[in-house]
């Protein structure tokens, strides 16, 4: 291989499909994006469940995929590889939210944490006691927790078709009380919504965790290291009764939030490895074994320049919002409206999710972060406004993902769960439309101030 063959320029067909990856990359990161990927999603699932080919809606998720090697065969339904695999995944991507803002975010110290924790609190409180006060029966009352969820992404990319007039810190704001939201759901769905507890199966999750920390302890970084533990994890948990995404928050948790160490640091490696390759590819005649070694190096250093936290996020993100919640959004929000029984105990908790997730969260939010600022724990970031909080209320209500999972949980009652569902898509539509009729007039008035 001689450079005359090297220095070819490239062609038109190539030039086109770098420049479609490339846009395809800038649109991938547009926040707004996700939330309306996962809407269209849902849509998708009422349209199917309410079209002629429903019966087949139901099919699909009920076709049973097994595993197994030899005699020995785990087999379930595609629904639950969707609810209980795929979405450990989205709660892996929750759990290291959650650590990076506890390690240097909105989380790291009590004065940042207090008022979107406060905020929090009420957001949870508010809107399950609203639940609870319209739902007497106690068969009921355990659909308590599905209005307590906000859908990060959803509200996110609400807030994003508002422009770049909102002050980042109402971005901040929304996004620390989401992960605190999520930090709470967690906790119920462990505490509240996992069966009696199975000892052997604790002991496989244990095992899983340890080996999880062994290889951290040897300095083990590459991701695919951990897919086994992590899989342990998940099967211990499913086999002690908890609910076994919660492997996912686990093990996201548990991700280190700073580099690895090196005697060299990942840069001059990197440098190095890079002027090796130059000079090695320039070569009048070069064999393509003698660049594997630098371009190794390469990737190595490229993997240390990031914490694993950061870099295991950023390569799971857009698996996990094009792919894994659309996909939950079309196995689950397909709810038959013909013939759908709407009285009785039905509307009682169809009622008492919209009414708490509408009004219960901007009223929570507001009050427990108004109280958390009465009493001199808390004060208002820069550049947020009362006004700003409502809105951020408003967004709040819009549950989706996490209110649809609990509802699962919560309900095995076919019409309950029905009215769960459509409740949540309901109050959530509602949510994003107010919040987004007050944050344009909030807009209106910033740029009137």
């Amino acid at each position: 291989m001689n450079s005359s063959n090297r220095a070819q320029a490239p062609a038109a067909p190539q030039i086109l499909a770098e420049r479609f990856f490339a846009a395809l990359e800038r649109f991938l990161h547009i926040e707004a994006v996700s939330g309306i990927v996962l809407l269209l999603a849902a849509a998708a699932a009422l349209g199917w469940a309410n079209s002629p080919w429903a019966a087949s809606y139901e099919h699909v998720w009920h076709t049973p995929i097994s595993i197994g090697i030899g005699t020995s065969v785990f087999s379930q339904s595609l629904h639950f590889w969707i609810n209980d695999g795929l979405m450990t995944i989205f709660f892996l991507v929750v759990g290291m939210e959650i650590r990076r803002e506890i390690h240097e975010g909105a989380l790291s110290t009590a004065a940042l944490a207090s008022l979107p924790v406060a905020a929090a609190v009420g957001g949870v409180a508010v809107p399950a006691l609203i639940y609870l006060g319209i739902n007497s029966d106690p068969a009921l009352q355990h659909g308590w927790a599905i209005p307590t969820a906000t859908d990060i992404a959803f509200a996110v990319g609400v807030l994003a078709l508002l422009g770049r007039r909102i002050p980042g810190s109402i971005r901040i704001f929304l996004l620390a009380l989401a992960i605190i939201d999520d930090i709470a759901a967690v906790l119920i769905i462990a505490i509240f919504y996992s069966s009696g507890l199975d000892y052997t199966g604790l002991l496989v999750a244990a095992l899983g965790i340890a080996i999880v920390l062994g290889f951290q302890t040897i300095g083990i970084a590459s991701a695919f290291s951990y897919l086994l533990p992590g899989v342990i994890v998940w099967y211990g948990l499913l086999l002690s009764g908890a609910h076994p995404t919660l492997a996912g928050v686990a093990l996201g948790l548990m991700t280190p939030v700073v580099r690895r160490r090196r005697r060299e640091q990942p840069v001059e490696v990197a440098t190095q490895a890079l002027n090796e390759f130059g000079a090695r590819s320039q070569a009048a005649t070069v064999d393509e074994r003698e660049l594997v070694s630098p371009l190794h190096r390469l990737e190595e250093a490229q993997r240390d320049l990031l914490s694993p936290v950061v870099r295991v996020q950023a390569a799971l993100h857009p698996w996990v919002a094009f792919g894994v919640m659309p996909l939950f959004a079309l196995a689950n929000a397909g709810v038959p409206l013909a013939g759908a029984d709407l009285g009785g105990a039905s509307l009682s908790v169809l009622a008492g999710v919209v009414l708490a997730l509408v009004f219960g969260k901007p009223i929570g939010i507001l009050l427990g972060s108004w109280l958390a600022v009465r009493s001199g724990l808390s004060r208002l970031p820069p550049h947020v406004t009362w006004q700003g909080l409502l809105v951020v209320g408003c967004l709040g209500g819009i549950g989706f993902t996490m209110s649809i999972f609990i509802a699962m949980l919560a309900f095995t009652d076919a019409r309950l769960l029905a009215a769960a569902k459509l409740g949540v898509l309901v109050a959530s539509f509602l949510a994003a439309v107010v919040g987004l009729s007050i944050g344009r007039l909030y807009v209106r008035n910033l740029r009137s101030s």
